[in-house]
């Protein structure tokens, strides 16, 4: 109580965060036992009767179980397959010596990050379209049927997976450009006299210097394992490729919003939750005991 007296005024600035936080996030957690409830809008969340764990039971025993944890879980294993193109992306832009070149090639890759989900969505469309998109008149040009990539349930997960790296590995580049540029010069300067070549430096002194970084951003990566972005999915998603696209948000999103089964999409929700939870755990625990990096 007495560090808190004497500085009043830096938690006194910490409050509307708190505020906030208390509000929009651990408030409306209490709206999660409509899961092991009958919800009516008509009666209320307290109103409804308890139904325990029917609606977990019902999802465990639906057709659609199988199909949207292994869609999810394969596009969420296919997108860490890709996890360490950023890293090597900021590595190259570290070992560009032309400044104003370096400082235009980190703008042109930042920006598709700033293009929203639907317009990338857009763009895809445009570019595979069969019909008068440019896949489509390129085949066309040399009297060949085109593919029709946005129907097909196998390329869905590449779609989704590549576009995303082509968006974000960019700007997920730049915590990595920042951990390197807190690297100590002298370090390139010893090892330079050393006779160290170029790869020797990048091997043992701009990947050590990542590697804490690198594991806790892999750490909370595995936490949203499950948490396949949902407006990507749901844009790209279309009758012909439904079986490879359905993951657990766009079945939530289905089941809850138009099925109008408040119950039934929450217990889906609350179960993908809790798997995200206990998967952050546990790597969390392997992680601060081989490699000494951990969140806590």
């Amino acid at each position: 109580m007495a560090r808190i007296g004497r500085n009043w005024g830096l938690y006194l600035l910490l409050l509307p965060a708190v505020t906030l936080l208390l509000c929009f996030v651990y408030k409306p957690m209490y709206g999660i036992i409509i899961a092991f409830k009958d919800f009516k809008p008509a009666l209320g969340i307290m109103g409804s009767p308890w139904a325990g764990l029917k609606y977990f039971e019902k999802f465990f025993n639906s057709y659609q179980f199988s199909i949207t944890i292994r869609n999810t879980v394969y596009i969420s294993l296919y997108s860490f397959a890709t996890f360490p193109i950023p890293i090597l992306f900021a590595i190259g832009v570290n070992q560009l010596r032309a400044n104003r070149f370096k400082r235009v090639f980190q703008t042109v890759t930042y920006m598709p990050h700033f293009i929203s989900t639907i317009v990338v969505v857009g763009i895809l469309m445009i570019l595979l379209s069969p019909g008068n998109g440019l896949i489509g008149s390129l085949y066309r040009l040399f009297g060949a049927e085109a593919p029709n990539l946005l129907g097909s349930a196998g390329m869905f997960s590449s779609l989704y997976v590549w576009s995303d790296v082509w968006q974000h590995a960019g700007w997920d580049s730049i915590i990595y450009i920042a951990a390197l540029s807190s690297v100590d010069p002298s370090l390139y300067e010893a090892a330079t006299v050393d006779g160290a070549s170029r790869w020797q430096k990048i091997r043992f002194i701009d990947i050590p210097m990542l590697i804490p970084t690198a594991i806790t951003l892999l750490i909370l990566r595995v936490g949203g394992m499950l948490g396949v972005g949902f407006e990507k999915a749901y844009l790209l998603q279309n009758n012909l490729n439904i079986s490879g696209s359905e993951v657990l948000s766009t079945y939530v999103y289905k089941i809850g919003l138009l099925s109008s089964q408040y119950s039934f999409s929450a217990a889906i929700n609350l179960f993908n939750t809790l798997i995200n939870f206990v998967l952050l755990i546990a790597v969390n625990q392997i992680s601060r005991k081989y490699s000494e990096h951990s969140l806590w």
